[in-house]
């Protein structure tokens, strides 16, 4: 039995809004450890060299408003719909141009359109990238590991991964098949730790493809369970990986 006062707050935590991709409700009750390479960082070198540049599933345009000021062409697409108008605005005032698109479908770009194309936590086809970029161009990627990402909080659901696919050897292989130079692949693992339940449950509103349908009511039992083990003295603590892809077209 969840007492009343906690399963409110669940309930503030489940129905709070989230917009873009800013998880900042959570600050100090989801701690995500880092990758040893710094996106960002790297992101911006290769700006450096870059005049025109597409930026894949940008989300609310946080990371790649980070990076202004630009010097070059700066374009970029998201294929979730509530996204497109945060997306917009963050992005309009610093020259972007943003269009509803995915790698799925195919993109609204020529061939060889892009010598930089950058892509941060979003889905995509290794042959729709190496088709947008023009020769000597870079496709730079940090990805969630489909196939383990949180694979130890899943099975607490009874869930399965839902991109099983994508994979670092996966999409490394397929971009080398392609052609491509494969300059860094590099995997990570880390723990994830969230302080509360309903931190959880904020996150697992957030991000629905992690565990797949759920919801609050649905879900209760496991994450009266969890209350249990969190009070019992047992951190709630997961297992993140991912992975990094640095790729040129000759």
């Amino acid at each position: 039995m969840v007492p009343h006062t906690l399963l409110d707050q669940w309930r503030r935590d489940d129905a709070a809004p989230f917009e873009g991709w800013d998880f900042s409700y959570l600050a100090g009750r989801m701690i995500q450890s880092e990758p040893p390479w710094d996106y960002p960082a790297l992101a911006r070198a290769a700006l450096r060299n870059a005049h025109d540049v597409l930026d894949v599933a940008t989300g609310g345009g946080e990371i790649l408003a980070s990076l202004a000021p630009f010097s070059g062409r700066m374009t970029a697409t998201e294929g979730y719909v509530p996204n497109l108008e945060v997306a917009r605005r963050r992005l309009a005032p610093l020259g972007v141009s943003v269009f509803q698109a995915n790698t799925a479908s195919g993109m609204p770009f020529e061939d060889g359109a892009f010598d930089l194309v950058l892509n941060r936590h979003g889905g995509f086809r290794p042959a729709e990238m190496h088709r947008v970029l023009r020769r000597g161009g870079v496709f730079l990627t940090q990805q969630v590991g489909g196939a383990d990402n949180l694979a130890d909080l899943l099975e607490v659901f009874g869930a399965e991964p839902k991109y099983p696919q994508s994979t670092l050897e996966r999409n490394a292989g397929e971009l080398a098949a392609l052609g491509c130079e494969i300059r860094r692949a590099e995997p990570w693992r880390g723990p994830l730790t969230f302080h509360d339940v309903g931190a959880l449950v904020y996150f697992l509103k957030a991000v629905p493809w992690v565990v797949d349908g759920f919801s609050l009511e649905r879900h209760l039992a496991v994450l009266a369970a969890l209350e249990a083990r969190r009070a019992a003295g047992e951190p709630l603590t997961f297992t993140a990986t991912g992975y990094l892809i640095e790729a040129m077209k000759p």
